[in-house]
C-alpha cells in the first residue's frame, strides 16, 4: 500500500529512499485523481521490487507541491536515490507510468 508522505516524512521515505520512487501529489477533490488512484495501486501491486509509491496530498502539505514546482494535479513526480529524474503531469495512462519506471 503507498505511504502517505508528508512536509514531516518527505526526506526520510523520498530522499533518503535507495532506488525508485514514484511520488503522487493528488488532491481528494481532484476526478482525474481519483482515476488515476486504482492504476497506481495495480501498478504498486504488480511492481513492488522495483518502484515504492508514496502520495502527497496538496491540500495538505503544499509546501512540498510548491517546492516540487507542481502546478496540476495529478502530477507524478519519479525520484531515484533521493533526486528526481522524471515527472509525468495529469491523467496518463498505465503504459506511459510502467515506461518510466522502466526507464529509470
Amino acid at each position: 500500500m503507498a505511504v502517505r508522505v508528508t512536509n514531516d516524512t518527505f526526506f526520510e521515505e523520498v530522499l533518503s529512499f535507495n532506488g525508485a520512487v514514484l511520488a503522487d501529489f493528488y488532491s481528494d477533490s481532484c476526478i482525474p485523481c481519483k482515476r488515476l488512484s486504482p492504476v497506481l495501486a495495480e501498478l504498486e501491486e504488480e511492481l513492488q521490487d522495483k518502484i515504492k509509491l508514496v502520495k502527497i496530498n496538496i491540500n495538505f502539505d503544499l509546501e512540498l507541491a510548491s517546492e516540487y514546482e507542481v502546478q496540476t494535479v495529478p502530477t507524478l513526480v519519479f525520484f531515484k536515490n533521493g533526486r528526481e529524474v522524471s515527472r509525468l503531469n495529469g491523467l496518463v495512462k498505465k503504459d506511459e507510468i510502467v515506461s518510466e519506471i522502466e526507464n529509470l
